[in-house]
């Protein structure tokens, strides 16, 4: 059994951070055994992120689906000038509305790894 990658400092930007935390909490609790995620931080909206990232360095930045594409990709060009090798998701717009919590978490745990091993872009 090999050691897990990481550690990755994640930040996510999502207006409900007890949800973003618990959600966050399932999927390291899910990848522990492959990867060491430490969920650093969550901005509270896209304006607020850049202040955030610029703190804490982070190697991972999440979008709530509660943001836009435009937000996200707001977001994330400003997490990219802090960080070039910052890697990006944004969770798929209205999925949580959608489908809930559940769904969320699952397209979490199909597309962090891909996003860590470098296959998603």
């Amino acid at each position: 059994m090999s050691e897990p990658k990481g550690p990755f400092k994640l930040v996510t930007v999502n207006n409900a951070p007890e949800r973003a935390k618990r959600l966050v909490g399932r999927v390291v609790e899910a990848l522990k055994e492959k990867y060491t995620i430490i969920h650093a931080a969550n901005a509270e909206s896209p304006e607020a992120a850049g202040a955030t990232i610029k703190e804490i360095h982070p190697d991972v930045v999440f979008a709530a689906s509660m943001w836009s594409p435009e937000q996200s990709s707001r977001i994330f060009a400003e997490a990219r000038e802090i960080n070039p090798a910052v890697k990006t998701l944004a969770i798929p717009q209205g999925l949580q509305v959608e489908r809930g919590p559940d769904a969320v978490v699952e397209w979490l745990l199909e597309n962090v790894p891909l996003l860590i091993e470098g296959k998603r872009e």
